[in-house]
């Protein structure tokens, strides 16, 4: 199946492409950009104008057998000169707005030399708890480091030393988004600018599933005495940055979470180790096996139901009802996370969580295994937060991860 690239992709390209024709003050019909996962990506550029001060283009979602939503749309890029002192004003009252210490080292998807913003049909966030802080236009981090990657190397190219504004607009953006849950994350306005490979991999289920089922056993070839099992990159990430787990040991299950326990306890594997952050996991919980959210979600209620457990573990009186409203209404894990934290139930949340995922994990090999087989199969879990790092883990999950590491 042909893949696709995301709108982060084609943001940056439109944006090396448009800052490309400003320099020059010549038409461009395409250009070459390289995604975080390797591939490089050359789309046509559409409506290219361009004056002495401001340059602008378009580049068309190409979802490749992905259809979706966005499949076809454009997705703009203006890029105007500016001086350096108004790009420093900008990212300082944007960092300040937002509640973030402007005074300190920029994060890593702001730059110094250019000021990057959402204009028509991309959405804005107004709610914590997701990829950007609350008044920053819904450019998610990996897209805007794309940008900047991608700008900076045409100014190096092209020898320019100054400072620049971006501005990324989608014409059908804010009628693209009524069919989105943006609205329900708190995301007003337009779609989200997205991708952290910058490349759409086709979802065809079958596909995913075969695909599940030749690594297992792969890993089953290699007599691997653990199946180490993560959701997709954020786990590889995860595993590689803090145990130098390699990537080759690893089997990724994207929302199938359940058709891949299966797998492995069909092929023999008796141990399972599984990691996931908290938006994926907290479903399983509550015995959701397939994490897609047109499938399920109750994150917030599963992520309440243990923070009620701990809570009674303790002997807290800190879950007041008024709290346990603010866990409810949050759109993500990560802001309900931190509320946990302030209340001091943080640790003890996610201790009860782990167990719950193990136990349903663990209820979910009955469907492979025959009565008398019950009980061989044993599986542990590592909980993690992309901004916190690890959570908590079961018992012998660092046994098993040791035992896969010295294989």
């Amino acid at each position: 199946m042909r893949s696709g690239f995301t709108t982060g992709s084609c943001a940056a390209a439109a944006s090396a492409a448009a800052l490309t024709m400003l320099l020059t003050q010549k038409k461009i019909d395409t250009v070459t950009i390289l995604t975080p996962k390797g591939v490089s990506y050359s789309p046509v550029i559409e409506e290219p104008r361009f004056d002495p001060h401001c340059a602008s283009c378009a580049v068309r979602k190409d979802g490749g057998d992905d259809v979706d939503i966005t499949d076809g749309i454009l997705v703009c890029s203006e890029v105007r000169f500016t001086d350096p002192a108004a790009v420093a004003a900008a990212n300082r009252d944007a960092l300040e707005a937002a509640g973030m210490d402007a005074d300190g080292l920029l994060p890593d998807w702001m730059s110094q030399r250019v000021f990057i913003d959402g204009g028509e049909g991309v959405g804005r966030v107004t709610r914590p708890g997701l990829d950007m802080p609350v008044g920053f236009a819904a450019v998610n981090s990996t897209p805007r480091r794309m940008i900047i990657r991608e700008t900076e190397r045409v100014c190096e190219d092209l020898c320019y030393d100054g400072a620049y504004e971006v501005t990324i607009s989608v014409p059908e953006g804010r009628e693209t988004a009524k069919k989105t849950f943006n609205s329900h994350m708190g995301i007003e306005g337009g779609i989200s600018i997205l991708g952290t490979s910058g490349v759409v991999e086709p979802m065809s289920v079958q596909a995913l599933l075969d695909t599940i089922r030749a690594d297992l056993s792969m890993q089953k070839a290699e007599q691997m005495p653990v199946a180490v099992i993560v959701p997709g990159n954020y786990g590889e990430t995860f595993l590689g940055k803090e145990y130098a787990f390699p990537k080759t040991k690893i089997v990724h299950c994207s929302n199938y979470v359940g058709e891949a326990i299966d797998m492995a306890v069909g092929m023999g594997f008796d141990r399972i180790l599984m990691a996931a952050h908290t938006g994926k996991f907290i479903k399983v919980s509550g015995g959701i096996m397939n994490t897609h959210s047109s499938e399920a979600d109750g994150r917030a209620e599963l992520l309440l139901a243990a923070a009620v457990e701990a809570a009674v573990r303790l002997g807290s009186t800190a879950l007041t009802l008024e709290r346990e409203k603010e866990l409810l209404d949050c759109v993500s894990t990560t802001a309900g996370l931190e509320i946990l934290r302030d209340l001091g139930l943080l640790e003890e949340t996610c201790r009860v969580a782990v167990e719950k995922i193990q136990k349903s994990l663990l209820y979910r090999t009955k469907k492979t295994l025959a009565k008398e087989e019950l009980g061989r199969v044993r599986i542990e879990c590592i909980l993690y937060e992309n901004s916190m790092g690890e959570l908590a883990c079961t018992e012998h999950a660092k046994e098993f991860l040791r035992e896969a590491l010295e294989h």
